[in-house]
């Protein structure tokens, strides 16, 4: 290599490294992982209730069950454009557990709702919404 040549491929290396410290200095920090839940943290909402709407068309029945699989009496089979109601306060459920719908429908798949929310005794209500064919539907949280 001759000496202009060195000299050129020094330039060009410390101007990369230059690059691209720079470039290091000037991107965001990496996000922190993220935390797992602390134990104890409740999911959210917070509710007494837990009422599913019949969207589908097709009839349908429902339990309420805990991330451990306890599950409540179920309801009686109802059709389309209605809705039940289970007031976990009559229930042997203790307030902080996660519940959910775990929905039936006649003839089809039964389906769990798609999160968990919190019992507390608070006269609060989740509501979920249960759409779709006997075979292909889903149990949505709406609020």
């Amino acid at each position: 290599m001759t000496s202009a040549s060195t000299t050129a491929r020094s330039a060009l290396l410390g101007s990369l490294t230059v690059g691209a410290l720079a470039l290091a200095m000037s991107a965001p920090a990496a996000a922190a992982p993220q935390q797992a839940d602390p134990v104890g943290t409740l999911a959210a909402p917070c509710v007494e209730k837990v009422t599913v709407v019949n969207n589908g068309g097709f009839t349908i029945k429902f339990a309420v069950s805990t991330r451990e699989g306890s599950l409540t009496p179920g309801t009686d089979v109802y059709p389309i454009n209605q809705s039940r109601t289970v007031d976990l306060t009559a229930t042997d459920l203790t307030e902080g557990v996660d519940v959910r719908p775990i929905v039936e429908a006649t003839a089809g798949d039964t389906v769990p709702g798609n999160t968990f929310v919190s019992y507390c005794a608070n006269g609060q209500t989740a509501t979920y919404t249960a759409s779709g064919t006997t075979l292909d539907y889903t149990v949505t949280l709406i609020g």
